[in-house]
């Protein structure tokens, strides 16, 4: 049995993983108790540098608390900008200066805990993220040395001689004779 290569784009590495930071937000006014706090605008982008695989992303939170002896509410929004990074292990070999770089939210971010401390509101964000590396690999495949490449056609004449031959050996009245 005879093999070829055939090169071909391929996953080469795959992981996820499970990112939970904490952030601190300044308030104008010096919250009583927070009321909610909710994520939305989460955008990011994955790139490779120097072995490792980058993150680049943003997301807005928007916290609503009260003040003023919970006798007022606000909703404060600030972006928040993140810079993660992982460590994902090629399954294969292959030349790795023409990777693509996939990343999915498996988990979109989400406020997990927020407190009041001061004029400020402490939060803890958690988030999962898949990556994917999508570099040129090789896949060896078996071939069919014996098999013919090419089927023959014939020609259009070869139709019309069997026609006509069918035409005048075939009769018609053959059940009637019998």
């Amino acid at each position: 049995m005879a093999y070829k290569e055939i090169v071909t784009k391929a996953v080469i590495g795959k992981g996820k993983k499970y990112y939970k930071n904490k952030y601190s937000i300044k308030t104008e006014n010096t919250p009583t108790t927070v009321l909610g706090c909710w994520v939305i605008n989460h955008n990011f982008k994955g790139y490779e540098e120097n072995g490792k695989i980058i993150v680049d992303g943003s997301f807005d939170v928007n916290i609503w608390y009260s003040y003023d002896n919970d006798s007022k509410t606000t909703v404060i929004t600030k972006t928040i900008n993140y810079k993660e990074q992982a460590t994902i292990h090629a399954k294969t070999q292959a030349d790795s200066t023409n990777n693509d770089i996939i990343v999915r939210s498996l988990k979109q971010p989400n406020c997990v805990s927020a407190k009041e401390n001061g004029n400020s509101i402490d939060f803890e964000i958690e988030k999962e993220l898949g990556i994917e590396i999508v570099g040129d690999t090789k896949v060896k495949i078996a071939i069919e040395e014996d098999e013919e490449p090419w089927e023959i056609i014939p020609d259009e004449e070869t139709f019309e001689e069997v026609e006509k031959d069918i035409d005048s050996n075939v009769k018609e009245d053959y059940l009637e004779n019998k």
